[in-house]
């Protein structure tokens, strides 16, 4: 194989190195088809995802055993939607805006086992640990270009929690307890996305730039403090 056609070849890099379901068939970017654009694929997964997450999620929020509390469990269901549009949608969609941005074809892909076990612990157990699925780059980003991908969700987690703590500021009552609610969601995504190891975006940012890694962290924490104590 000769070098010209070794650089055509596709380099399959994956943004969370957990297990796919399904493939994506990629067609190269150039600079005249970079856009932020959707597969009707990954419009399906997404659609699984937070179809699956916010039933999750509702039988998690409700009294234990959340099988005798069904009534609950449907109440539950707007604030759990709204909660994982906020904290996992537009986390997923961060990374996928600056893959695109920098030429990348990204693209969501849900990890069909990690969705069975959100929705097995909700049900039965009244947790929630979740591994949905993740954005995928196809190409080989430089350290910066990994890098800023990375920063994208947990950045995005950390402005929608401020955001939400701005609001609990200027209101009382329901408001407020939702707010509480979607900023304390979103902290703690932010704080649990940024640990520096395995597959987390944390350890993509510590590698890039530790001052950044450290930045966010301490937003992070101090959001989480002080939605707490608000």
């Amino acid at each position: 194989m000769g070098v010209e056609q070794m650089n055509k070849r596709n380099i399959y890099y994956r943004f969370d190195d957990i297990p796919q379901s399904s493939s994506i068939n990629y067609t190269p970017n150039d600079s005249n088809n970079v856009g932020f654009t959707f597969s009707k694929t990954e419009l399906t997964q997404i659609f699984i995802a937070i179809a699956v997450l916010t039933i999750a999620f509702s039988f998690a929020l409700a009294p234990y055993p959340p099988l005798s509390n069904l009534s609950t469990v449907l109440g539950n269901l707007p604030i759990a939607f709204v909660a994982i549009i906020t904290a996992f949608f537009c986390h997923e969609l961060a990374h996928k805006y600056m893959g695109q941005k920098y030429g990348y074809q990204s693209e969501f892909r849900m990890f069909g086992q990690g969705l069975l076990l959100a929705l097995f612990l909700g049900i039965f157990a009244g947790f929630i640990f979740a591994a949905p699925g993740a954005v995928q780059i196809m190409g080989r980003p430089n350290r910066e270009e990994t890098g800023k991908i990375s920063v994208a969700g947990p950045l995005t987690n950390i402005i929608l929690s401020g955001i939400c703590l701005s609001i609990m500021l200027i209101t009382t009552g329901l408001i407020a307890g939702i707010a509480f609610f979607i900023g304390y969601i979103n902290a703690f995504l932010a704080l649990f996305n940024l640990i520096p190891f395995g597959f987390f975006d944390g350890r993509k940012i510590f590698s890039w730039r530790k001052d950044i890694w450290i930045f966010l962290i301490a937003l992070s924490i101090i959001l989480l403090i002080s939605l707490t104590t608000v």
